[in-house]
């Protein structure tokens, strides 16, 4: 009796991924994120859930095909902090919430918590490489416990470990798994996994090799402090 979460947001040029441009143009990275969230998706349907619900911020109808058997759930205003803690206390099941940029991520990664959630455990947690998290999940879904964790930093995932420790609760940590926002993220991911999802992006990669090849400095040294 687990309910799975996937947060997301859509995929619109100029709207997500725009860490990837330069080099990928603004259409490439939202059609990367569009791979990115259907492989999510699909790796949600082959887990055992007893709910899916997809947690979105947009216009639900462009993910109509990719989204059924799922709730979908808007995101409400709010810093990531406040519509985390939103959706998980919509939940009164065991959950838990992932995202769209780690769609490397397979089934087995979770076994045993869509079966039956593990007895002594209270808590799921996920470490991403960037210092956040990929994966959180609570026995008992308490929005509080997410709630005023500072988000989008290097030290956001030891903030929100920190709150479930500080609760009492028994954690168990999952590997950790790396999020796709660069280039260099994008390339080190699809390169270590054989997947269709991975094939198309290394597809529109190798496309841009000639821009990044003869790509200014300028532009390159710009990329750096987009904003995600």
């Amino acid at each position: 009796m687990t309910a799975l979460i996937v947060i997301a947001k859509e995929c619109v040029a100029g709207k997500v991924k725009t860490r990837l441009h330069p080099p990928l143009s603004l259409a490439e990275a939202a059609h990367v994120a569009r791979l990115c969230l259907t492989a999510t998706l699909q790796t949600g349907r082959r887990m055992p859930a007893t709910r899916r619900i997809l947690f979105f911020d947009g216009d639900a109808a462009n993910v109509a095909g990719d989204a059924h058997d799922y709730e979908v759930v808007r995101q409400p205003a709010g810093t990531l902090d406040e519509r985390l803690g939103h959706v998980f206390d919509l939940v009164d099941e065991p959950a838990v919430l992932i995202g769209m940029d780690t769609p490397q991520v397979t089934p087995e990664r979770f076994a045993g918590f869509f079966d039956e959630w593990p007895e002594g455990t209270d808590a799921v947690f996920g470490p991403a490489r960037d210092g956040g998290f990929w994966a959180l999940g609570m026995r008992s879904p308490t929005g509080s416990l997410v709630r005023g964790v500072r988000m989008s930093r290097p030290d956001t995932g030891a903030l929100q470990l920190r709150r479930l420790l500080a609760a009492g609760l028994v954690v168990r940590r999952l590997p950790e798994l790396r999020d796709i926002d660069t280039v260099d993220d994008l390339e080190t991911v699809t390169a270590s996994v054989d997947l269709p999802w991975a094939s198309a992006v290394r597809e529109i990669l190798d496309g841009v090799a000639p821009r990044r090849r003869f790509g200014s400095s300028a532009g390159l040294s710009a990329a750096g402090g987009a904003a995600r």
